[in-house]
């Protein structure tokens, strides 16, 4: 007999595919960023444009540009000093991880609590991903931040199912269920979103811990597979700290970091950490 898991990846996987339920779209904003960085003729005046007609977003970005994680020596005043400082590229990426939180909310209380708890701990990811990614790789800190912004973004579809369903109203059976399935989901997403593989990988492989990738050099799924781990650290009785061996986890040697994390001296990067999450926070 099927599991309740399976069973609900087959109705969601079946209601997409007949367009009953839809996949979450990315905000207009985050897409005409997209679009301009994508395209080589724009000018970072053109950028501006598009973030300048969202008075909520350029708040958002002015604020992150003048956090301590890009610690500037003159404080940015509007999003055109923000591209000048960061990057056409890495701005359109931050402006598609930070309109995300739009997607986050739903109508019913438990479904709102699940989304609340997914996108604030996808944050904390996405704040410690970006500071691993600039100490200790050669990737882009700004396409890592994406990276664990959107390695849970399955879970919306599953909850927007619970509750136009009516089913999976029992909080444990739902938090089992969407750990089971997420991941799936999540490739469906981004690769409806037309991302780049190395991103759409990051839901399908963060929780594969010993996986083989060929190579010594990091990728964005270690990055994140690392840094989801990390905010475990102060959770003793998380299955993550009392059943898995970190140190059978191969990225963190592909990362360059010590598994046994608190006795290593990376616990200098925390006030970093909690500087980076705190970026992504709205308010």
């Amino acid at each position: 007999m099927a599991s309740i898991e399976e069973v609900t990846l087959q109705e969601i996987n079946e209601l997409i595919d007949n367009d009953r339920l839809v996949l979450p779209t990315l905000p207009e904003v985050a897409l005409k960023a997209r679009e301009t960085a994508e395209d080589p003729n724009a000018s970072a005046g053109d950028l501006a444009k598009v973030i300048n007609n969202d008075a909520a977003m350029t708040a958002r970005i002015i604020k992150v540009a003048n956090s301590p994680i890009m610690r500037g020596s003159r404080e940015i005043e509007d999003v055109q000093m923000a591209i000048a400082r960061l990057g056409i590229t890495c701005i359109s990426n931050l402006v598609t991880g930070l309109a995300m939180e739009q997607m986050f909310q739903a109508t019913s209380d438990l479904i709102d609590k699940s989304m609340r708890q997914s996108w604030h701990h996808s944050t904390e990811v996405a704040g410690i991903a970006n500071v691993i990614c600039k100490h200790y790789t050669k990737l882009k800190p700004d396409q890592a931040t994406l990276a664990g912004l959107v390695h849970e973004i399955g879970v919306l579809p599953i909850l927007t199912y619970a509750e136009e369903s009516d089913k999976l109203n029992d909080p444990i059976t739902l938090q089992k269920v969407i750990h089971s399935i997420h991941p799936k989901v999540g490739v469906k997403i981004l690769q409806s979103w037309e991302f780049p593989k190395e991103l759409i990988d990051v839901p399908a492989h963060y929780r594969k811990f010993n996986r083989d990738t060929g190579s010594d050099k990091p990728d964005y799924v270690d990055i994140v597979m690392v840094a989801n781990l990390q905010t475990y650290m102060n959770k003793p009785d998380h299955p993550y700290i009392t059943k898995l061996n970190w140190s059978d986890v191969t990225a963190f040697s592909r990362v360059g970091l010590d598994p046994n994390m608190e006795d290593s001296g990376e616990e200098d990067l925390a006030a970093e950490m909690e500087a980076a999450m705190a970026m992504l926070q709205a308010g």
